[in-house]
């Protein structure tokens, strides 16, 4: 069990982290910026930091700064609590090679189910039930338009990755009807 971990995150998502450490005995550092220094999440923390006055580009999502926070205060985990760096396999991996563990899942699962297709083949892969509809990715209207028909009205377009242009192309794989 972490004797100090840090709650990298605010709002109502690190009360509630802060809530779960109290009862399990653990003290959390809690993190904000200069905008939320009166916010509940700072109440009951063993130490807060201050991560700045800037925007949350500058604060909560600049993950030098949170591992410098944990590491001045002697935590032995980070917390991503939800959004913000939680999917983000670069900030895991940073935080375990500092020594310290990621409360979540590893880098290499971030990594894996950030990919839409991806996800959805692991998943299959492991016997888990999924949405009917194609692996095929493409960015051209008239592949959409013809796997959309295979696969019957309505359809969901997903883009991978959050919409974000990969290294070889756009992947946009197709769910059918829910």
């Amino acid at each position: 069990m972490f004797k100090r971990i840090l709650i990298a995150n605010r709002g109502e998502i690190a009360c509630r982290i802060a809530r779960t450490c109290q009862r399990l005995g653990i003290e959390y550092v809690a993190v904000h910026s200069l905008a939320d220094a009166g916010s509940a999440h700072l109440s009951g923390a063993a130490r807060t930091v201050c991560l700045g006055a800037g925007a949350a580009a500058e604060s909560y999502l600049n993950s030098g700064k949170l591992l410098q926070a944990a590491g001045e205060t002697s935590c032995e985990a980070v917390h991503p609590g939800y959004g913000f760096l939680s999917e983000n396999s670069e900030f895991a991996a940073s935080v375990e090679a500092t020594g310290m563990a990621f409360i979540g899942p590893s880098p290499a699962t971030i990594a894996a189910l950030g990919d839409k297709a991806r996800a959805k083949a692991l998943m299959r892969a492991a016997g888990v039930p999924v949405v009917p509809g194609t692996d095929e990715a493409s960015d051209n209207p008239a592949t959409i338009e013809a796997l959309a028909r295979a696969i019957e009205l309505p359809v969901l377009l997903k883009p991978s990755a959050g919409g974000r242009r990969q290294r070889h192309a756009d992947h946009y794989p197709l769910r059918g009807p829910a």
